[in-house]
């Protein structure tokens, strides 16, 4: 393990936080495993769009923030709930429609939220909920009470007519949220090439915003740029934008099976075996004796047992009430 003069690495991150994006990467890793699983077996309705390849960008994000700061989450959200503090169990009983779900079975895979924990809910819709985190970012403001709004958003976003309305006021109004931009390269099951001209960062740049690009795979890199920008959200220096390029491992939601005719397997496999997140946090931490390979093992252990866990509870908890059906459902 560490010694005394080892308590941080050289950008100054706590070897005690690493050692909790490891842990976090990983839970996120084996739960998207068993989501693919459930469905495999068709013990899950619907379907889920896996994280898997992206865990880097939740955990260096969320890490950056405090417990009642605010996330907005998406379509391919389960990760940005874990990072944020969801509890697994609860998370599979929403997945299974279960009663002791976060949103009591009815939100399913893309709906999931919880607002103790900050998180204002994924939206299956693209960009659907950047003008929601954006209107926490004024309530922020307006209250005084320090919090700060983070709008996780994929790229195919960037087609979307509201970002730019929302970067437009958040910038005249100094807002305290970020906009974190997850390019995996596909939007659903085309390159981003071809559907999104000019550079990206400069329709951030274009309004005004603080705006940077960091490597996606690298969690100590989101999450020390992550910093900076909510450090300065929280100081009312205004909002920003950050795009984080990164990767989908499997296909855009798990029937997309035989990826083959919209991207080569060659490309999947160099990203797996190159540019895994969690492997680069792994051989960084190892490389600079910071942890153990054994005590990462442990980790590991005891977290597939969680998750196991967690789905026995999903599974065996009931399903809510018939005449439950038009509670709480608003439109």
């Amino acid at each position: 393990m560490t010694t005394a003069a080892q308590t941080q690495d050289v950008a100054g991150i706590s070897v005690e936080k690493l050692l909790r994006m490891y842990r976090q990467m990983m839970a996120i890793r084996l739960f998207e495993e068993q989501v693919n699983e459930l469905y495999t077996r068709a013990l899950m309705p619907g379907l889920a769009h896996l994280y898997i390849g992206e865990e880097a960008i939740a955990v260096g994000i969320c890490e950056a923030l405090e417990r009642d700061d605010y996330i907005t989450s998406t379509h391919r959200g389960h990760g940005h709930c874990l990072a944020k503090g969801a509890s697994p169990d609860r998370m599979f009983a929403e997945l299974l429609g279960k009663e002791a779900g976060y949103c009591r079975g009815k939100g399913g895979s893309m709906h999931i939220a919880d607002p103790e924990t900050g998180n204002l809910g994924a939206n299956a819709i693209v960009c659907g909920s950047a003008g929601i985190a954006t209107g926490a970012a004024f309530t922020s403001n307006y209250l005084g009470n320090g919090r700060v709004a983070v709008c996780f958003f994929g790229e195919g976003a960037l087609g979307q007519g509201l970002l730019y309305e929302v970067m437009n006021l958040a910038q005249l109004m100094k807002l305290p949220v970020i906009y974190i931009c997850e390019n995996n390269l596909y939007t659903e099951y085309t390159h981003f090439s071809e559907t999104t001209a000019g550079d990206i960062l400069s329709r951030a740049t274009a309004f005004g915003l603080e705006a940077a690009a960091v490597d996606g795979q690298d969690v100590r890199a989101v999450y020390n740029t992550a910093k900076r920008l909510v450090n300065r959200a929280r100081a009312g220096e205004g909002p920003a934008f950050l795009l984080c390029n990164t990767y989908r491992y499997h296909g855009h939601h798990v029937g997309d099976i035989n990826r083959e005719y919209y991207r080569p397997k060659q490309e999947e496999q160099k990203w797996k075996i190159d540019r895994d997140p969690i492997k680069i946090l792994t051989e960084y931490l190892l490389e600079n004796k910071l942890t153990e390979s054994n005590h990462l093992e442990r980790v590991q252990s005891e977290l597939r047992i969680k998750m196991e866990d967690a789905v026995a509870f999903a599974t065996a908890t009931p399903y809510p009430k018939v005449d439950e059906v038009s509670e709480d459902v608003y439109a």
